[in-house]
């Protein structure tokens, strides 16, 4: 017992943690002993990280300046440099491309795409001909071919039947025949022609045409036959009911939405309420009132209808005509007019050329005459050439050569109202002559005293020159005589059209004929 005594003791001599005791009693601790040894790996992981280069986190905060620091810094940078030269790409990976057909495989596969429509169907394997295989002398034709063509816009009627294989001859007939009928530029782009062509005498000659039908107008149907080797026009009138459409109702809270639960189209109520803004304010109108228009409205026989424009509007309020204004077409010029027979258009008047103000109206230094003296005008900048606008409706009182206005053209308008044109290089308009506002009368030039191309313009109110650019003018229309008349007696008929009217049965001859079968003649006996 006391050799192995001695022996722990000298095994642990010298540390301090394992005190020998005496009395055979030792008290040991091997906390130190029995310690796990470190694997290599991660000593040698130490020591690197012991080096004061691979030192990977440096504290960028600390030391600032230090060879610690600078170490710390070149490390960042290398990895950020490591990490860019590492980044993946972004290019595309191909992949194995599929082999170009080529020969038979290629006319093979083409017999499943869409190729076939462009190549005649002549896709595919082929058979190649055998003794049995006898050639024919000629193939058979068919009897007639039925087919159509359509009108397209600019084109000849002479043309669609060429292009649809009609020969030159008939094409020709045809459209001589259809002319006499009615006016060839009457028939609607994109009407469809129906046509049978018959059979041919060779296969060097067109087909004769056998028959021809199409929708000349709303109400006619066209068609050619050959009878006896002669073409033959017949015409098929369309019953066609022209009673005009009146939709009539409550405005409530919605004038628009009022009108259009009531049936009207929307073009026609935006176009009602433009008309009545011209005599009333929209907000004006009152949800108590009444709205009254009434649109152009034909009904075919055949189903087809036709909305056209809108003839009347009206406002009724306490079952009185608050508002009553009819479309008519006087001297040329449609306009919308009231029930007493007055129209009424406002607006500032257009510009006669597009160029600005150079010399504006009142006293100033004549360039030419060398003193002041008054500019009873407007001077506008304009090349030599350019086109003279009329500022308005008008009568042309005077055109010619005019002192020293030189080419000088003078329209009278409505109101007491005048405008002048100086300085023309030539005029387009002749005395006596009715223009339209925005229709050309002249040219810009430098004719009279004027010391360059521009345009001179005068305003005219009363016989006396205003400013033309502080000058806002009404013009009035006033119908009279047979014409007024006239234009009662159809606001009259409008008015008196039920609303809805348009849109009750359409009786025609078919409708109108005696029952075939017995139990239907019963019934229509019973009815009646």
């Amino acid at each position: 017992m006391g050799a192995v005594r001695e022996r722990v003791s000298g095994l642990f001599k010298g540390r301090d943690d394992f005190p020998v005791g005496g009395a055979g009693a030792a008290t040991l601790s091997l906390s130190g002993a029995l310690a796990p040894t470190a694997p290599a790996g991660h000593k040698f992981r130490e020591r690197v990280a012991a080096l004061p280069l691979f030192e990977l986190s440096v504290d960028l905060g600390e030391d600032i300046g230090s060879l610690r620091w600078w170490r710390g810094v070149a490390t960042l940078l290398l990895l950020i440099a490591g990490a860019i030269a590492l980044r993946p790409a972004f290019e595309p990976i191909y992949g194995i491309q599929p082999e170009t057909l080529s020969g038979d495989a290629f006319q093979e596969s083409r017999a499943y795409m869409i190729a076939p429509l462009a190549y005649g169907g002549d896709t595919g394997r082929r058979m190649a001909a055998t003794d049995a295989v006898v050639p024919l002398a000629s193939s058979p034709e068919r009897p007639q071919i039925d087919m159509s063509a359509t009108l397209g816009r600019g084109d000849s009627f002479e043309r669609v039947l060429k292009r649809a294989g009609v020969g030159g001859d008939d094409a020709a007939k045809v459209e001589a025949m259809v002319s006499q009928a009615m006016t060839l530029s009457d028939i609607d782009p994109g009407t469809r022609i129906d046509l049978v062509l018959g059979r041919r005498a060779s296969k060097t000659q067109p087909r004769p045409l056998e028959n021809l039908a199409f929708r000349a107008r709303f109400d006619l149907n066209l068609e050619i036959q050959r009878v006896d080797g002669m073409l033959q026009l017949k015409r098929e009138p369309i019953k066609v009911d022209d009673t005009p459409l009146r939709v009539r109702g409550s405005v409530g809270g919605s004038l628009y939405r009022s009108a259009r639960a009531a049936g009207a189209p929307a073009d026609a109520v935006q176009k009602f309420l433009q008309v009545i803004g011209q005599q009333m304010s929209i907000g004006a109108i009152r949800s108590s009132d009444e709205f009254d228009l009434v649109l152009d409205y034909r009904r075919a026989e055949t189903g087809e209808v036709e909305v056209g424009d809108l003839r009347y509007a009206g406002i009724i309020r306490d079952g009185k005509d608050k508002v009553q204004m009819l479309r008519w077409t006087s001297g040329g010029s449609t306009q919308w007019y009231e029930a007493s027979g007055v129209g009424r258009s406002s607006g500032e008047m257009l510009r006669p050329v597009g160029g600005k103000v150079t010399s504006g109206y009142g006293r100033r230094f004549h360039p030419v005459l060398g003193y002041a003296r008054m500019h009873a005008g407007t001077d506008f900048r304009a090349r030599y050439g350019e086109p003279i606008y009329a500022a308005a409706d008008g009568r042309v009182t005077f055109s010619g050569r005019h002192g020293g206005h030189g080419n000088y053209v003078k329209l009278q308008h409505a109101g007491g109202i005048a405008t002048g044109y100086a300085h023309m290089s030539r005029i387009a308009a002749r005395s006596g002559q009715r223009v339209r506002r925005g229709q050309i009368i002249g040219y810009v030039g430098s004719t009279g005293l004027s010391t360059g191309p521009h345009l001179h313009y005068e305003l005219y109110k009363g016989g006396r020159t205003v400013n033309p650019l502080s000058v806002k003018y009404i013009e009035r229309a006033q119908l009279s005589g047979r014409e007024l008349a006239s234009f009662k007696a159809l606001l009259r008929q409008l008015k008196s059209v039920k609303p809805g009217a348009a849109l009750g049965q359409f009786t025609t001859a078919r409708s109108q004929a005696e029952p075939v079968r017995e139990i239907d003649r019963l019934e229509h006996k019973g009815a009646a």
